[in-house]
């Protein structure tokens, strides 16, 4: 059996990257649409000014400090500042590889909101970040662009570290023994994966684990396993590679097998759904 990697992040984001775009610097006044696109999120970086963040189907938001707000879904929202002061802003488009099914966008919540002291380490990031934001020094956009990228990635450190997230993958990723099941799976998802072997990496017995894992991540490890090669599955599709090569790599041990679970998981077969270009 493997040597359990204790980085809770690496596999995931060696796996399903997330690129970032800044698209605003400067300050808001007024009544702003700031709703995300067709696809991918945004993450949001209050410097100064008090703004409210108003929601078409969640509760709006009074933000009085400076503060962090992830949306890691397109979310119909506004945001609205006082006409005359206004509020200074970073903000950046959020592209996660494969869309809503990166396994970080759904274990992620609707928002994510958090005053900018809370971040653990991140100031040092943060005062780069805005003064390369607000200013116009050359290579500003491709900096700020990795900065914003590093603190995501803060962002998910902390969510993890500091428990805030109760159930899914993250919260699992939190929990001091699954976190070691979660973290085979995602670094060795060929491997034969019993749930004797998942047990036995989180050091629990098999009738704990199985139902501390089902009421943590809120799906059995079977479930669980299945969804994350189907991801990884997914994303070899879209990089044109053949089912039986691919079948091999994320577990499975033909593209019959292959295709069952994909289909279970999907609702479609692996061609279908590459077909579909989805």
């Amino acid at each position: 059996m493997m040597n359990v990697c204790t980085d809770r992040l690496e596999a995931l984001l060696d796996h399903f990257p997330v690129r970032a775009r800044m698209f605003h610097s400067g300050s808001l006044c007024g009544t702003t649409d700031l709703s995300a696109p067709g696809e991918g999120g945004q993450i949001h970086l209050i410097r100064s000014g008090a703004l409210e963040a108003i929601h078409a189907a969640i509760p709006s938001l009074q933000i009085s400090e400076p503060s962090l707000l992830l949306y890691a879904r397109p979310t119909q929202r506004c945001f609205v500042t006082d006409t005359q002061l206004g509020a200074d802003l970073a903000c950046a488009q959020l592209d996660f590889e494969g869309g809503e099914a990166n396994p970080i966008v759904s274990a992620l919540p609707e928002i994510v909101c958090l005053p900018l002291a809370q971040i653990e380490g991140a100031n040092p990031v943060l005062t780069l970040l805005f003064a390369e934001a607000f200013g116009s020094n050359c290579g500003k956009q491709a900096l700020v662009d990795r900065l914003f990228e590093v603190v995501l990635i803060q962002v998910l450190r902390h969510l993890m570290e500091t428990g805030e997230l109760h159930s899914g993958m993250l919260a699992g990723l939190s929990h001091p023994k699954l976190r070691k099941a979660l973290v085979a799976m995602h670094e060795e998802p060929a491997s034969d994966w019993s749930l004797d072997a998942l047990a036995l990496a989180a050091g629990m017995s098999r009738t704990v684990f199985a139902e501390t894992f089902r009421r943590v991540v809120g799906c059995t490890p079977g479930a669980y396993l299945q969804a994350w090669r189907v991801s990884l599955a997914q994303k070899a599709l879209r990089r044109g590679a053949q089912l039986k090569m691919i079948a091999a790599q994320v577990g499975y041990g033909s593209e019959a097998a292959l295709s069952r679970a994909f289909k279970a998981h999907s609702g479609v077969g692996p061609r279908e759904w590459r077909q579909r270009g989805t």
